[in-house]
C-alpha cells in the first residue's frame, strides 16, 4: 500500500523532530565542557578583582567547577607604564590549565598608546621598547604564558563599557576605547586566542547603567552576575 504524506503530516513530523532535537540539546550537561573542573589564572585590573566581581566568578565555580586564582591588581593595564601591569602579573604566575587575560579600562583612561598588533612580536624582533603600548603588553603576556606552560589554554575578555566619558562606551567615537578593544581582538586573532567581546556583548548602555554599575567604571553585584552568565557560556563552549 502506498502511503501519502500530506503537508500537515510533514509539518507535524518536522515540528516533532525540532522539539526532540531541542530537548536533546537542553538535556546536555555543562559538564560536557572541555573546560569543566580546570584550574584558572586570571589577570587584570580592578574590574577583575573587586569584591563585586565574585558574583561572576561564583558562577564559574558553580557551573563549571573551575578553581580560580586571581592575580588582578587595581589600576593595572597591559602597558608596562600602567600600575602593576598584567605583564608583571603574568611573570608571577605558575602552571594552570587556563589563563584569562581580562582587559581593564586603565590603558584607555590613562592614555596609554594603543600600539600596533606587531608590537613585541617576531615581526619587530621582540622590541622591548614596545612594551609600553597596550599591544606590546598583550603580546608579551601571551608569549610569557606559553613559556610558562606550552600546553596553556588562553582566553581573552575585552574591556567592558564604562561611562566616565563618551569614548568609554560609544563604539563609533573614533578617539574612544573602541581603538583599544579592536586592537585586543586583532592580537587575539593573530595568535588564535578565543575572545569574549564584553564591550559589544555585555549589554550595558546609558539606559541601564544605573542598574548594573556602582560607579562609571565598575559594575555592581547585579552587573557582575549578568556578566558572569555571559562568561560561563563562553568558557563552557568557547
Amino acid at each position: 500500500m502506498k502511503i501519502h504524506f500530506n503537508y500537515l503530516t510533514f509539518l507535524f513530523l518536522l515540528l516533532s523532530g525540532s522539539i526532540f532535537a531541542q530537548t536533546t540539546l537542553d538535556s546536555l550537561s555543562i559538564k560536557a565542557s572541555f573546560n569543566f573542573g580546570k584550574s584558572v589564572a586570571v589577570f587584570g585590573g580592578s574590574v577583575s578583582v573587586i569584591p563585586e566581581s565574585d558574583s561572576a566568578k561564583v558562577l564559574w565555580e558553580k557551573h563549571l567547577g573551575l578553581t580560580i586564582t586571581n592575580y588582578g591588581v587595581p589600576g593595572a593595564g597591559f602597558s608596562s607604564l600602567q600600575g602593576k601591569s598584567m605583564q608583571q602579573q603574568v611573570d608571577e604566575a605558575g602552571v594552570f590549565d587556563i589563563y584569562i587575560l581580562w582587559a581593564s579600562t586603565n590603558d584607555y583612561t590613562n592614555n596609554r598608546e594603543v600600539g600596533s598588533y606587531t608590537d613585541y612580536t617576531e615581526f619587530d624582533n621582540y622590541n622591548a621598547e614596545k612594551l609600553t603600548t597596550q599591544a606590546g603588553g598583550i603580546n608579551y603576556c601571551i608569549k610569557k604564558i606559553y613559556e610558562i606552560n606550552p600546553n596553556a589554554t588562553i582566553y581573552f575578555f575585552t574591556s567592558s563599557k564604562a561611562f566616565n566619558d563618551r569614548g568609554a562606551y560609544d563604539p563609533f567615537y573614533t578617539e574612544g576605547m573602541v581603538q583599544h578593544v579592536d586592537m585586543q581582538k586583532m592580537i587575539c586573532e593573530l595568535h588564535g586566542i578565543p575572545v569574549l567581546d564584553q564591550f559589544l556583548l555585555g549589554g550595558y548602555n546609558i539606559y541601564n547603567k544605573d542598574l548594573y554599575y556602582r560607579d562609571p567604571i565598575h559594575m555592581n553585584v547585579v552587573g557582575y552576575k549578568k556578566l558572569g552568565e555571559l562568561q560561563v557560556s563562553f568558557l563552557a563552549f568557547p
